[in-house]
C-alpha cells in the first residue's frame, strides 16, 4: 500500500489568513479554540488549509536535526492504558523509552482510537520532534494526520510499505509459518483459530475468508496467511480452520472468543491465538470446559511475554523490547538519510508444554 509522498506545508498561517481575507487570530483559532468560531467558518478555514497543503500550526518549528521540542509521539490505536496493560506493548514501551532515555528526550503518549471522539486534530497540535506510530490500521485517519506533519515518523509493525517512512515490523508470517508447521508434525488436523480485530469495525464472530482477505490490521492478515502456509504441509485446506475474531486484544476477550470457538467444533484438537494474551485467555477457557492442555487441546501464542513463559506456553518469540528501542533509535537518529529505512526482526517458535501430540 501507498499514499503517495508525504505533503509539506506550501503554506503559513499568514498567507492562509490573508487568502481567506480574516485575521491570523481566527486561523489560529480553527484549530486551538474551535469553540470561538462559527462551524460554518471553522470549516472553511480547515478546507482551505487542505487545499493550500497547511495541515495547522505546527508547535515545533523546524526538524530534529536543528531544533527539538523536547518529546517523542507514540500513536497507539488503542486506549491510554492499553500501553500498560498489554504484556506486549509493555515490553516494547520500555524498548521505546529506553531509546529516548539515551537521547535524554521524553515520551507523549498520544491514543488514537477510532470512533472515541477524539478529534484528529489533536495529532496537529502535539508538541512532539518526531512520532512513532504502533500498530495501526491502514485507514486509520489520525495515521493520515500524522504523515501530513513535517516531522520524522516510523511506523512499527503496520501498516507497512508506506512510501518515504521509516518502518520496524517483525517476520509475522513466517514465524505462523511454524507454528502451522508444529501441529501438523504433532499430528493436529482439526485446528481452530481465535484473534482479535482483523479491521477496526468491532465485528465479533467468525471470520470468513472475504474478510480475512480485506483485513486493514495486515499483521493479522500476515499471520494468518502464514498460518494457513505451514498447515497446508499437511494438507489441511485453510477453508476448513475456523477463525474466531474478537474485537480487541484482551485476556478476557481471548476467553469468550475460544469458548464460542469450541461451542461451534468441539472437535478441534489444537487452537492457535494470534497473540500470547489472546492464547492466555484460551488456556482459560479449555480449563473451565474441564478439558486439559495440551492433552486435549493443544494451545499456542504469538510474542513470547513473561506471562506466557511463566505458564509455558508454546508461542513465537519476536524481540518486542528491541523492536521498541530499534524504532526509537531511528527516529531519533539525526545523521543523513539517503531514503526510507526498513527493519524487520526474527520470530522465532518456541515449543514449551502447551503444545503435545493428539491423542
Amino acid at each position: 500500500m501507498s499514499t503517495g509522498k508525504r505533503t509539506r506545508r506550501t503554506a503559513t498561517l499568514a498567507s492562509l489568513a490573508a487568502e481567506l481575507g480574516v485575521s491570523r487570530t481566527t486561523v489560529s483559532n480553527a484549530y486551538n479554540r474551535p469553540d470561538q468560531l462559527s462551524p460554518q467558518l471553522r470549516q472553511r478555514v480547515l478546507d482551505a488549509a487542505k487545499s493550500l497543503g497547511y495541515p495547522g500550526p505546527d508547535p515545533v518549528a523546524r526538524s530534529l536535526r536543528t531544533r527539538r521540542a523536547g518529546a517523542v509521539g507514540l500513536l497507539l490505536t488503542e486506549a491510554l492504558s492499553y500501553a500498560f496493560r498489554d504484556p506486549g506493548a509493555v515490553a516494547f514501551l520500555e524498548g521505546l523509552a529506553l531509546a529516548c532515555e539515551d537521547a535524554r528526550t521524553g515520551l507523549l503518549l498520544v491514543p488514537a482510537v477510532e470512533g472515541s471522539g477524539t478529534d484528529p486534530a489533536v495529532v496537529s497540535r502535539a508538541a512532539v520532534d518526531g512520532f512513532v506510530v504502533y500498530s495501526m490500521p491502514s485507514d486509520n485517519p489520525y495515521l493520515a494526520t500524522v504523515l501530513e506533519r513535517p516531522v520524522p515518523t516510523v511506523i512499527v509493525d503496520e501498516p507497512a510499505g508506506l512510501e518515504g517512512v521509516d518502518f520496524v515490523g517483525v517476520q509475522d508470517r513466517a514465524g505462523m509459518a511454524a507454528v502451522g508447521r508444529h501441529l501438523v508434525a504433532l499430528g493436529h488436523r482439526r485446528v481452530g483459530v481465535v484473534t482479535s480485530g482483523l479491521s477496526a469495525d468491532g465485528y465479533e464472530g467468525l471470520a470468513d475468508l472475504a474478510r480475512q482477505r480485506a483485513a486493514t490490521y495486515h499483521v493479522v492478515r500476515d499471520r494468518l496467511e502464514g498460518l494457513a502456509e505451514g498447515l497446508a504441509t499437511g494438507g489441511i485446506a485453510w477453508e476448513s480452520v475456523p477463525v474466531q475474531e474478537m474485537p480487541a486484544n484482551a485476556l478476557h476477550l481471548g476467553k469468550t472468543g475460544a469458548h464460542a470457538l469450541l461451542d461451534a467444533s468441539p472437535d478441534l484438537t489444537a487452537i492457535v491465538g494470534m497473540s500470547d494474551i489472546v492464547a492466555l485467555g484460551v488456556l482459560d477457557a479449555v480449563t473451565e470446559r474441564g478439558g486439559s492442555v495440551p492433552g486435549d487441546v493443544s494451545v499456542t501464542g504469538f510474542d513470547d511475554t513473561v506471562a506466557a513463559r511463566e505458564v509455558g506456553l508454546t508461542t513465537v518469540h519476536q524481540p518486542l523490547r528491541e523492536k521498541g528501542r530499534v524504532a526509537g533509535e531511528l527516529l531519533l537518529d539525526t545523521g543523513e538519510r539517503t531514503g526510507p529505512r526498513t527493519r524487520i526482526l526474527p520470530a522465532e517458535l518456541v515449543v514449551r508444554s502447551t503444545t503435545g501430540p493428539v491423542r
